[in-house]
């Protein structure tokens, strides 16, 4: 290996010696699919990956983690990570195997981490490089929440004399140069792309969520990856003047016409994420149908969040099977610890005790297709025979003549109350709330809203169309509805039946991390991009 190397001291015993190694190439060997990263860039700073060292009675390995000098994920205490779902150290802690904490029988046991106390963990931070926002869950457990150790201190474990103290600088050798190129900088290198993404970037809607997640997966593996809002160019010439001034190499677009009919024709390879309305919609259109089918021609792959939508799109355009792929999306929810469910109460006009109400929350962009008045009528009704039901609509102003509409009839609609859009993490906040999440739209590619509730465990009530009956099977991981006299059958039963919630929660929480996981896909788009990036190399 390259660099400066690692040597453990004389009190190591050789046996030790050996298993460190071991953990030291399980390592890098499944680096590229813990982190995104491509293996080769483990390379160079395997030698620092570990040190041991003894303290009083007790045997710690002390984990010098350049997990941030490749992918930007922050600093973790390993009795955190273990058993920390949802994120991408869910594939990371089968990895490590530490020689302390497995079966006391056996001094030198491999198992995974547990305690009794936290491995203690120095971190390499690579200026500018942050970690990723949505590898953080709802936050650590209580017992957790520790200050980390200052740069170019070691944090020990709880208790210990010598909390902090100055530990010696470790050197991490960088990567050859020729791993590196214009959209590969170390750390996120190997041989990135510049990459264009275009998507629709309306603020706290589903396909920005959506846009911003992928974008953070492209940057992962290695790549420059610019993401622009469709809106913001008029013309494909346009497209083409900044192709050109940025000297990207290819490009991704989020819905099949929008974004599709924009990145086609400047001799770059691309591929296409269809959004929802191009395919249940805009593919009714002629001339937009036309277009869409010459963009599939041109893509070097396309992606489909169900199997339903792949087989629209087969239908709708034959020429384009072998290159449509299904992934479904993958969830990272992030509510906001200090977020206060009573001032959000008070902000609603919502003037009851929080312990005898339930709220269901719509959310959605006030828009035709998402038919946020569907429901309001017979809520309303309800509302007026029970008092301490709620229907809570948030959601950004999409279309300003809709918005006037909706923003009229709930004004004169007792028990529904309308709220603007929120950040993320608030939103989150919300969800995990209120009594159960609603969704009422006329089409849906995948609603991340319903999958955001599932995976923070609250109840769903979902329109029964294609795309939320892809999700959501009746009864078992949420509810389905076809009409607003259902719905309410349906929000009663799920009011009075404490076991029925609780059956469908559980069922929602396995099926989404079972099928939607972030780590799955952003291992999927790392490969699909692969396929841009030969055509480069061809």
């Amino acid at each position: 290996m390259e660099g400066e190397q690692w040597q453990p001291g004389p009190h190591v015993s050789n046996a030790l010696r050996a298993r460190m190694c071991v953990c030291v190439c399980v390592c890098v060997c499944c680096g590229g699919g813990t982190c995104g990263q491509p293996w080769s860039l483990w390379e160079g700073i395997v030698a620092t990956l570990l040190s041991y060292q003894r303290e009083g009675t007790r045997n710690h390995l002390c984990c010098w983690s350049p997990w941030e000098q490749t992918c930007g994920h922050p600093r973790i205490l390993w009795e955190q990570t273990y058993g920390h779902p949802g994120t991408s150290w869910e594939s990371t802690q089968g990895l490590f195997w530490f020689p302390t904490g497995g079966d006391p029988r056996k001094p030198w046991s491999w198992s995974p981490w547990r305690g009794p106390a936290p491995c203690t963990t120095t971190s390499l931070r690579h200026p500018g490089h942050a970690p990723p926002r949505l590898l953080a869950r709802p936050g650590p457990r209580p017992r957790n929440r520790r200050a980390w150790a200052r740069p170019g201190e070691r944090r020990a474990h709880s208790g210990s004399p010598d909390a902090r103290r100055p530990c010696a600088p470790v050197r991490v050798p960088a990567p050859p140069r020729a791993q590196a190129r214009q959209g590969g900088e170390w750390p996120g290198g190997g041989g990135g792309m510049r990459l264009l993404f275009l998507a629709v970037l309306r603020r706290h809607t589903g396909n920005a969520v959506t846009a911003q997640r992928i974008r953070d997966h492209l940057e992962a593996a290695g790549h420059v990856c610019i993401l622009k809002d469709a809106f913001d160019f008029g013309s494909p010439s346009e497209i083409a003047n900044f192709i050109k001034a940025e000297n990207l190499e290819a490009a991704v677009a989020l819905h099949l016409y929008r974004g599709g009919r924009l990145v086609q024709g400047h001799g770059i390879p691309f591929g296409i994420i269809f959004g929802g309305t191009d395919l249940n919609e805009d593919v009714n259109h002629g001339e937009k149908n036309k277009v869409m089918g010459k963009v599939l021609e041109e893509a070097r792959f396309a992606v489909a969040f169900t199997e339903s939508m792949k087989e629209m799109a087969q239908t709708q355009w034959p020429h384009a099977r072998g290159k449509i792929y299904v992934q479904n999306q993958g969830i990272a929810t992030v509510p906001n610890a200090t977020f206060n469910w009573n001032t959000f109460l008070q902000h609603s006009e919502i003037n009851q005790s929080a312990d005898s109400l339930h709220v269901f929350l719509l959310i959605c962009g006030l828009r035709q297709v998402k038919d946020p008045l569907y429901l309001v009528e017979a809520f309303s009704e309800w509302h007026q025979e029970e008092p301490n039901v709620y229907m809570v609509i948030v959601g950004p102003e999409v279309d300003p003549v809709f918005t006037r509409e909706v923003k009229a009839k709930v004004k004169r609609t007792p028990g529904v109350r309308l709220i603007g859009e929120m950040a993320q993490e608030d939103l989150h906040a919300v969800v995990k709330n209120c009594f159960a999440v609603v969704n009422s739209s006329v089409s849906e590619g995948m609603s991340a809203a319903i999958l955001e509730a599932m995976d923070l465990e609250v109840p769903v009530l979902a329109r029964n169309i294609p795309g939320n009956a892809a999700v959501v099977t009746h009864e078992v991981t949420g509810l389905l509805f076809s009409n607003p006299q259902e719905f309410v059958r349906l929000a009663k039963r799920l009011v009075s039946d404490p076991a029925l919630e609780k059956e469908i929660v559980a069922n929602a929480r396995e099926y989404v991390r079972e099928h939607h996981s972030w780590q799955v896909e952003r291992n999927t788009y790392r490969h699909l991009i692969r396929t841009l990036q030969r055509s480069i190399e061809d």
